[in-house]
């Protein structure tokens, strides 16, 4: 045995090798040698074990390594040798258990004689540029476990037949993976027979290639498949219900293809699931909340016509997220309060939906949350329907991140998002009239209120032997003042989760003013596009300065000012 593996060797391999007459296991791999494997070696006669993998090896397969008759493992992946493979490789080396030979620049056909070599238990001929048809007798090889012939140019120019080989490995019982992706098969799918290939196999990929058809039903057959990988393909159909047995699967990938109808609910029966891609295909409804699950890492569902809302469930219970894509739909309502759980995505997708809100309720303002996700490197929202301030804290101060243009209702953030100035106070006589000569009235009025509240408050409170401090005098007996903004916040953008009753004249919301304290709070918004909505304000401002009584909320201050949008506002909290 002479094992040189992983030394950082340099130079070639010396043709004085060929004198270890005895020697059995040679490793020379994970090293840096150049140049041709020398002809010498095809003198040790004895060798069983042969690795040069991961070096710089050069030129083609020498004529005296298939002379190496009692050869049983022969690993010269990663290097850059050409050529083709010997088409007599199965005859010549008949005791072959592992043929390793990709990543290197070999081309020609795969050698038919590979089913000679009965024991053949791994083919890894990846990354190549091997043309042609794979051989139809592979399932003579009944120990075969992988099979990975990836990244080549396998193909016929004739028909329609290119993964019949699929037939003839039902009779390898223990496959466990096979890897044909980014080739140039044309077939159809749901005339092969791949639902019959063995239910020991878990990785199944023939993504990037030309096959056709619908997914074929007796797929969940494979019990024990985690991987799936039909990617970028030609399939047409649906995705079958019954795959929702697959309960083994970590990796559904279905993505770029013509698929239609909804995604099934029996999806949610894949609790393994790591990676889910139904990107690119012509998926309709909306999402289904039962996907949700605690193990998902990337989920793709791009460029589909999905609609309804992004459903809360699937990110407050998939906290694990990593990529979460749900660009190009026609997504609509709100952004999810429980995207804040991701905290370890890194690719956020939102973009080119209908995201949107109407104001009183906003529904479409950017959550603060988005700001502090500790590991995000892409956030798109643009071209949605979003509305309101873009601070520049967090991810929204590095545009080279973050995308949120075509969203025309949002204002602020950094120069380089180009975003319109958010609308700002002016003094023109015209604001005086419509805006400051109102807003003296109403705080003289609520003042009044407020400070006999205060006054009747404090005159009780001497009278009990347990004084009891109110909310209002934690600011040192100083009424509160409110901004539009601080409402805003404290209300989650007025949201209707947090409307709790409605009038002719508005509706009131619950929140928490988070700078005073984390006070829980009513506000009632008045809707000024209702005629009298103004007047009512007023005659609810001087009715409460008379009125006390315990079922009464009190009153802690009022608002009148301007949204985001330049409009009147008004709201009594």
């Amino acid at each position: 045995m002479l094992g040189l593996s992983i030394n950082n060797l340099t130079g070639k391999i010396p043709a004085s090798i060929g004198n270890l007459s005895s020697l059995i296991i040679l490793s020379v791999g994970d090293n840096h040698l150049e140049s041709r494997i020398p002809e010498e070696l095809g003198r040790i006669t004895t060798a069983e074990f042969v690795q040069l993998s991961y070096n710089k090896l050069a030129g083609t397969i020498p004529s005296s390594l298939y002379n190496l008759s009692s050869l049983d493992y022969i690993d010269m992946a990663s290097n850059q040798l050409e050529g083709s493979i010997h088409p007599d490789i199965g005859v010549f080396l008949p005791h072959l258990t592992g043929l390793f030979v990709s990543e290197n620049k070999f081309t020609g056909p795969v050698p038919s004689s590979l089913s000679n070599a009965s024991g053949l238990m791994y083919i890894h001929f990846a990354n190549n540029t091997f043309t042609g048809s794979v051989p139809q007798d592979l399932g003579r090889l009944q120990n075969l476990q992988i099979i990975n012939m990836s990244g080549n140019r396998l193909g016929s120019t004739e028909g329609d037949h290119d993964i019949d080989f699929i037939t003839s490995l039902v009779n390898c019982t223990k496959l466990k993976i096979l890897v044909f992706e980014d080739n140039s098969l044309k077939a159809s799918l749901v005339s092969s027979s791949i639902a019959n290939l063995s239910t020991q196999i878990n990785w199944i990929s023939l993504g990037i290639n030309e096959i056709h058809g619908t997914i074929p039903s007796g797929i969940e057959n494979l019990v024990n498949l985690t991987f799936l990988i039909l990617e970028s393909n030609q399939l047409i159909g649906t995705i079958p219900t019954s795959m929702g047995n697959l309960h083994e699967i970590q990796a559904l990938v279905l993505g770029r293809n013509k698929l239609f109808g909804t995604i099934p609910l029996s999806l949610g029966n894949l609790t393994l699931l790591n990676y889910l891609y139904l990107y690119d295909n012509n998926l309709f409804g909306e999402i289904p909340s039962i996907l949700a699950s605690p193990t998902l890492i990337d989920v793709i569902l791009s460029n589909n016509n999905l609609t309804g809302s992004i459903p809360k469930e699937l990110v407050d219970i998939s906290t694990g997220l990593l990529v979460f894509n749900l660009s190009g739909n026609a997504l609509t309502g709100l952004l999810p309060l429980e995207l804040g759980n991701l905290i370890n995505v890194a690719d956020l997708d939102v973009s080119h939906n209908r995201l949107s809100g109407s104001l009183p309720n906003s529904l479409g303002r950017i959550p603060e949350y988005l700001w502090e996700l500790p590991f995000l490197t892409y956030l798109n929202l643009s071209f949605n329907q979003l509305e309101g301030e873009v601070l520049t804290v967090g991810a929204f101060g590095n545009a080279t991140i973050v995308s949120v243009e075509g969203n025309y209702g949002l204002c602020g953030g950094i120069p380089e998002l180009n975003l319109s100035i958010c609308p700002t106070y002016s003094t023109n006589k015209h604001l005086v009239v419509k805006i400051v000569i109102p807003v003296i009235s109403i705080a003289a009025s609520c003042f009044i209120l407020l400070a006999s509240f205060f006054i009747i408050g404090h005159w009780k409170s001497k009278s009990r032997k347990n004084i009891n401090v109110s909310s209002l005098e934690l600011y040192n007996n100083k009424f509160w003042r409110v901004s539009y903004l601080d409402l805003h916040k404290a209300t989650g953008g007025f949201s209707e989760s947090n409307i709790i009753g409605t009038g002719s004249y508005g509706c009131v919301c619950e929140g928490v003013l988070l700078e005073q304290h984390r006070i829980a709070i009513a506000v009632k918004v008045l809707n000024l596009q209702q005629k009298g909505a103004s007047k009512s304000f007023m005659s609810e401002c001087k009715a409460l300065r008379r009125i006390r009584h315990r079922n009464l909320i009190k009153t802690l201050s009022a608002c009148s000012s301007l949204d985001f949008k330049g409009n009147d506002f008004k709201a009594r909290v």
